[in-house]
Parts: C-alpha cells; sequence; structure tokens
C-alpha cells in the first residue's frame, strides 16, 4: 500500500483471476460429479431391467411358459425397462440373464453399463 491508503496497479484484479480460478474448478467438479451420478443411475436401471428379466425368466420356465421359452420373456421385459439382453441362461429351473443399458455421453466417452441377475426357485 502507498502512504495515501491507495494499492499499486500491479495488484489491482489479482482477486478476479483468483475467483475466476475458483469458479472454473467449481464447474469442472460438477460436471464430473454429474457423470458420476448419471453413472450410477444407469447403473441402478440395469440392474433392475436385470432383475425383472430374471424374474419373468424364471416365472416362464416349465409348461405352459411363452412360445419362445423363459429367455425370450426375459427378452421382452428387458426391452420394456430400456433395456439390451446381453445373454440368457437356464440352469435347471434358475434363469440367469445379463442386461445392459446406455450410459452417458460426455465428450465422446461411451459407457454402456450391465448388470446380471438370477431367479428360480433354488
Amino acid at each position: 500500500m502507498t502512504a495515501g491508503g491507495r494499492r499499486p496497479r500491479a495488484e489491482t484484479g489479482s482477486v478476479t483471476l483468483f475467483a475466476v480460478g475458483c469458479l472454473a474448478l467449481l464447474l469442472l467438479v460438477g460436471s464430473a460429479l454429474g457423470v458420476v451420478a448419471a453413472m450410477v443411475r444407469a447403473h441402478r436401471s440395469a440392474q433392475a431391467a436385470a432383475d425383472l428379466a430374471a424374474l419373468a425368466g424364471a416365472t416362464s420356465v416349465g409348461p405352459g411358459g411363452p412360445a419362445g421359452g423363459p429367455c425370450a420373456a426375459a427378452a421382452d421385459v428387458a426391452q420394456r425397462n430400456g433395456a439390451t439382453l446381453l445373454a440368457c441362461t437356464l440352469d435347471g429351473r434358475d434363469v440367469r440373464v445379463r442386461a445392459e443399458v446406455a450410459g452417458p455421453r460426455w465428450l465422446g466417452q461411451v459407457a454402456d453399463l450391465a448388470a446380471e441377475a438370477r431367479a428360480g426357485p433354488g
């Protein structure tokens, strides 16, 4: 500070640069948290679709099931829940499925999320 109580010209505007830097950091962290939240949401959707598809497949095991069998029922339920059925296997009366949903697309990144589920009497 000078004798008159005024700051030298070299220090004027230095707080502005600091504030802009802090704002940029906050925007970056907020964007990253948004992507993480979108990925968590997509994984939860994939898990719900896989669970429901496995239950639908296990319900249709045995006589009187749908024409395509348990895997056709599982694929239909997965599609209705916004997922793609990647795999469906029968192990006795148990049905194991793997479903996938599209994840967030951010800055060219592709992150599809998958989940597995099993349903049956045993």
